[in-house]
């Protein structure tokens, strides 16, 4: 009952964007659930479900025409690129990453201060000092991320003066075929932050969470997300009998009352899959032994599916 579902980030996407976020999505999908299904491709140590979350997230990663995240991340209001990233077993195993500025492959990072160090989270050059290879700082700025940040110093991105906009936040959430869950979210943040701000996508319960239940990644105005505590109420409800429709409407209502915007997924570990957003957008993507789908929806709300 493989299950990957991804996101590409809740927010407002242009439409002269459509076609390379679909096509991006669709890439991560496919090298996602190639993954999550191989099992020379999942190590012993790493469950087939970590293995196709991180695989869809690092395409992504790698993927600045589309996403906001690893190369082409958001800017910060003084033009560096500060990367946030987070990984959640269902064994309850974690590790998170924020501040990062020297690789672009920030899910990967989580991964190895969950596997190769005692801690959960650790931060800018104590993250840093784990990338093999690392790259200048530059080398994750593109023009067009460079444009986005003009155009916020410009005030042309529709938000109050001073105040960052935007999101992206990129994720996946994954359940292998022997009931294993996972949870991978990665983001550049947005644009226009104050340097060394922290989003919720590298806190455990924010942005990022899995249990023996479900696996939950979120994108959109983190501070919301923080505030609300998204991804782990959303585990509490399902803990208490709540279904996932309901679970994933009342995230979306936590958000609203911290006045915030975007969007979630989660998988269940008896196959039940959902997506939610309240923004204008979502990019999204899935694949089940049933066949895939890629597409950025404008219509928000809820939707949940089951695999066969």
């Amino acid at each position: 009952m493989a299950i990957l579902l991804i996101h590409g980030g809740a927010g407002s996407h242009p439409e002269d964007v459509e076609s390379d976020t679909v096509a991006g999505l669709e890439r991560a999908c496919h090298a996602g659930y190639v993954a999550l299904t191989d099992d020379a491709a999942a190590p012993a140590e790493r469950s087939a479900a970590l293995a196709g979350a991180l695989a869809a997230v690092s395409s992504m990663e790698a993927n600045p025409a589309a996403f906001n995240a690893g190369i082409g991340g958001s800017p910060t209001r003084d033009g560096t690129v500060e990367l946030d990233a987070a990984v959640m077993l269902s064994d309850g195993s974690s590790g998170a990453v924020t501040l990062v500025r020297n690789t672009p492959f920030a899910a990967r990072l989580a991964e190895r201060v969950r596997t190769d160090t005692p801690h959960a989270l650790l931060a800018a050059y104590g993250a840093e000092a784990l990338v093999d290879d690392p790259v200048p700082n530059e080398h994750l700025l593109t023009p067009r991320s460079l444009a986005g940040l003009e155009r916020w110093r410009a005030g042309l991105l529709g938000t109050p003066a001073g105040s960052p906009a935007g999101s992206g936040t990129v994720g996946a959430v994954a359940l292998d075929d022997a009931g294993r869950l996972a949870a991978v979210t990665s983001t550049g943040g947005m644009v226009g932050k104050w340097s060394g701000r922290v989003g919720d996508t590298p806190i455990v319960g924010a942005g990022t969470y899995a249990d023996e239940r479900v696996a939950v990644s979120c994108t959109g105005r983190g501070e919301a997300f923080m505030r609300a505590v998204t991804a782990k109420a959303l585990a509490d409800a399902l803990a208490a009998g709540a279904e996932l429709d309901s679970a994933l409407s009342a995230a979306l209502e936590g958000i609203r009352r911290q006045g915030g915007t975007g969007g979630l997924i989660a998988v269940t570990a008896d196959g039940a899959f959902g997506m939610a957003f309240n923004s204008a957008s979502m990019a999204l993507a899935w694949s089940t032994p049933k066949g895939a789908e890629a597409r950025l929806s404008r219509a928000a709300g809820i939707n949940v599916m089951r695999a066969p």
